[in-house]
């Protein structure tokens, strides 16, 4: 027996060697990535290249893959633009306060949510599984927001949303499976609940605190729907508002352009292709670069704070 085992066992430093079957299945999985990397990548690629192309080779189907003569003319008219501008500084207001609310809010209601010793825990729980499934509709939402008279003003973008039930079971998941023996000493040393969940939960629990910011950061950079509902005042409008009224409706208001001729604007249907195709990148911009800073959370901070059972 000890022989038997002996001759399958492989000398050390030698590679298994696949079988026919794992290459056929490795070929196909490689195929279907590499397949979903040109739908997923090409659609990005044309929009960088269209945003530096000229207007007229977009309008002719010339730009396939490269920018064709390159020109800055769209991110120009951009940032020329003053509701693009208002939009922008609208946004980052918008995204900034509102996710810092929602963190805030969302760590603070879920860490009693965790905590064995709370009563009512259940029905707490029931309450805020319920309004993931049903709503009171648009028009009673409306009046609500009316009687607390938030339409128009700055408070109507942050408010509403405050806090998302899936982000808060999720931190609520990930606090409860910090070890509750800490929770007893920290209360021997004469730690309040306070300071432990400022000191030591707060701590513990960066990567789901930094997913859940992504999560909240983007749905505030996205919004577009309770701007379009509840703002009336255009230099109020997020990014959004004024990037739908481009791309949707199509409409480009070349007299808010500052320092451009519109009579020459008029001459120049192709620098519209330009604008839009500049305004996308210049608006997911931002989202982009951050991301890469809370990548590394991203798959750790989901995974511990994943609904179990």
């Amino acid at each position: 027996m000890a022989q038997a085992a002996a001759k399958n066992v492989k000398p050390k430093g030698q590679a298994i060697r696949d079988s026919r079957e794992d290459k056929i299945l490795y070929a196909f999985a490689y195929t279907i990535m590499a397949i979903a990397l040109v739908i997923v990548g090409y659609p990005c690629i044309y929009i960088i290249s269209a945003s530096f192309s000229n207007g007229n080779a977009i309008q002719t189907g010339e730009v396939l893959l490269w920018p064709v003569d390159v020109t800055l003319a769209g991110y120009e008219a951009v940032f020329k633009h003053k509701l693009i501008i208002s939009g922008y500084i609208n946004t980052i207001l918008y995204t900034g306060i509102g996710t810092l609310l929602n963190v805030c809010v969302t760590a603070l209601c879920a860490y009693p949510m965790s905590r064995h010793d709370m009563q009512w825990k259940g029905f707490y729980m029931f309450l805020f599984v319920f309004t993931m499934y049903f709503g009171g509709g648009l028009i009673p939402t409306y009046l609500q927001i009316r009687n607390l008279k938030l339409i128009n003003t700055f408070w109507v973008m942050v408010i509403p949303g405050l806090m998302s039930t899936y982000n808060m079971i999720i931190t609520r998941t990930n606090f409860q499976q910090i070890p509750r023996e800490m929770l007893e000493a920290a209360q021997i040393d004469g730690c309040n609940d306070f300071q432990y969940f400022f000191r030591m939960v707060l701590p513990l629990s960066k990567a789901v605190l930094a997913v859940i910011t992504l999560y909240y950061a983007v749905g505030h950079w996205n919004a577009y729907f309770n701007a379009l509902i509840y703002l009336t005042d255009r230099e109020k409008y997020p990014l959004q508002i004024i990037l739908r009224e481009i791309l949707v409706s199509n409409q480009v208001n070349f007299s808010e352009v500052q320092g451009i001729d519109p009579e020459q604007i008029a001459a120049q249907n192709s620098l519209a292709n330009q604008l839009k195709y500049a305004l996308i990148i210049v608006s997911c911009g931002p989202i982009l670069l951050a991301y890469p800073f809370v990548q590394k959370y991203f798959v750790k901070g989901v995974m511990i704070g994943s609904v179990k059972g």
